[in-house]
């Protein structure tokens, strides 16, 4: 079955609140994590389903049907690559209900070993992201009797691609440094637009891949916050904001980091846009219980109660150890990008110029943010906020 509009709904609207909490540079998945907590839901009893379904958005019964659907929505959209994995040990012996609801080929065995069992979890992260991301995030003892874990990678190249050169801002955060500037000129106006927020103006450009992923650019006022801005191009995919596309922006300053001019010309032009941004290359790694209550693992993480009694009936299970890793790679030609979440729980010239035509320009000279998505279904994938950009790097020039 395809995923329905409510489970994109609710994957997105914890991007917004992750994203509320979001300092600094960062790139993060809530597509990547829902799938884990929606199955944690399935297994769970007491405070710990109550709080997984708050974070969710969805009925814990529901959790684990609609993670099963996320996850093949997801495998069958061209350039984006889902992987979910349960690795368990020997003594922990799992409720038949619960890993039914499991993919068959996600099970696989824990040693007991630490070491040995990092290694071969960090060989199938390695394999399901295709090496992006090289080592599975969640921390494992002699005590770990779980793993659950989720991969996703994907990839697109631009429509149009970046002419890249480079470039120094006189001015802001940026300022003085020798970038990797991205450039283009397209006559789509459509390509950008201005949301009306409650927190402010925010400017969004949409980068069309050639594969349904498309990288939405987001810069808002100076004065908002990166988590306002990110809420802002979820709430613009929900509908939730009035967008002023580009042919109907007023001329003059438009938005952030948007110019609107009318400009003589030689020659009967169409109206333009042109695009300056940046190239950019993010890592993050997220301690999830260090924000235990954003996603509804305060009680799972309790253990001196046995949150888990759908999961195991031998053993109690609580989550000791909940993180994810993450990278997005912005440049002239396409994006990538992976995120590889873990939880793990244990017991316990001068012509005449006749014509007027319109220009359009979009400058990204300052920190933004980007979210990832599927064009047909407006899943965000990953997202995040960039605060450094790629250096210029004149030994990589022809």
């Amino acid at each position: 079955m395809p995923v329905t509009k409510a489970t994109i709904r609710a994957v997105n609207d914890l991007t917004a609140r992750w994203a509320g909490a979001a300092d600094g540079g960062t790139v993060f998945s809530s597509a990547g994590l829902w799938p884990l907590l929606a199955f944690l839901a399935d297994g769970a009893d007491g405070a710990a389903r109550a709080e997984l379904a708050e974070a969710l958005g969805v009925p814990a019964g529901e959790a684990a049907g609609a993670a099963r659907e996320l996850l093949a929505a997801m495998g069958a959209m061209r350039g984006l690559d889902a992987a979910l994995g349960l690795w368990t040990t020997r003594r922990l012996e799992l409720r038949e209900a619960w890993r039914a609801g499991l993919p068959a080929e996600a099970h696989g065995a824990l040693t007991g070993d630490p070491e040995a069992d990092r290694a071969a979890l960090d060989a199938w992260a390695a394999k399901a992201t295709g090496g992006l991301i090289e080592r599975i995030p969640v921390g494992l003892t002699e005590d770990t009797d779980l793993v659950l874990a989720a991969a996703l990678a994907l990839r697109t190249r631009w429509l149009v691609p970046f002419r890249e050169y480079p470039v120094e801002f006189e001015d802001g955060p940026w300022g003085g440094r020798e970038l990797q500037g991205l450039w283009r000129r397209s006559s789509l106006l459509d390509r950008v637009g201005v949301a009306d927020t409650p927190h402010g103006f925010v400017t969004e450009l949409k980068v069309l891949g050639d594969n349904a992923l498309d990288v939405h650019l987001l810069l808002g006022e100076p004065k908002m916050t990166p988590g306002q801005v990110l809420e802002a191009g979820v709430g613009v995919l929900a509908g939730r904001h009035p967008v002023t596309p580009g042919p109907c922006l007023p001329f003059g300053s438009a938005g952030p980091g948007l110019t609107v001019t009318r400009e003589r010309s030689a020659t009967p032009d169409p109206p333009t846009l042109d695009v300056l941004t940046v190239a950019f290359d993010i890592r993050a790694e997220h301690d999830l219980l260090h924000r235990s209550r954003l996603f509804g693992l305060t009680a799972a993480s309790d253990t001196t109660q046995s949150p888990f009694p759908g999961i195991s009936g031998t053993r109690r299970l609580a989550v000791e150890s909940a993180r994810q890793a993450a990278t997005a790679r912005f440049g002239a030609h396409g994006f990538e990008a992976a995120a590889v979440t873990a939880i793990g729980a244990a017991g316990a010239g001068m012509p005449r110029l006749r014509w007027l035509t319109t220009r359009v320009q979009a400058r990204f000279d300052r920190p933004f943010g980007f979210l990832a998505v599927h064009r047909h279904t407006r899943l965000v994938p990953a997202a995040g906020w960039v605060t450094d950009p790629s250096p210029h790097r004149w030994d990589e020039e022809p």
